[in-house]
């Protein structure tokens, strides 16, 4: 990567929110998890084994940084499920098999879209707490401009 690339990769980072950071991490880890598929159907075991690896760093920062005193129930079943996530990634790597790697990334990706929609469900109630109209409030002459053309 560039100087200006890495800049803007760090300014983002620094200036995102938790969620933002959240969903920046679920979309390295599929991105990781693709090229690692690719990387057994096409047999380079190095480029595999680097993409798995950075696959399981990224679930376990989310396994290391779960808040157990809240939602106890809740915690324990995404631990549990990143603790499966990275068997399987283990596995993966040990038997050169994209197999484990699709499941995984199944999961990832409907985690991803959890925790998105989650985020969108928080901020609409933080909204409309402090009193702001959410998109549903509107009045019925507003449109979007890409709904006006």
């Amino acid at each position: 990567m560039s100087g200006y690339t890495n800049q803007y990769l760090a300014s983002t980072v620094f200036s995102a929110s938790p969620e933002q950071l959240l969903l920046m991490l679920y979309d390295g880890a599929i991105r990781f998890i693709s090229l690692g598929i690719q990387a057994i159907d096409n047999n380079q075991i190095e480029s595999r084994t680097r993409f798995i690896n950075k696959t399981s760093a990224i679930i376990s920062e989310f396994a290391a940084t779960l808040d157990h005193s809240r939602n106890a129930q809740l915690t324990a079943d995404l631990d549990a499920l990143y603790r499966y996530m990275l068997t399987r990634l283990m596995q993966a790597n040990l038997k050169n098999d994209a197999e484990p790697l699709i499941e995984v990334k199944e999961m990832l990706v409907d985690l991803r879209t959890t925790w998105a929609q989650a985020i969108e469900i928080s901020k609409e109630e933080k909204r409309a707490a402090a009193g702001f109209r959410t998109p549903t409030d509107a009045p019925l002459s507003y449109r979007p401009l890409a709904a006006a053309m």
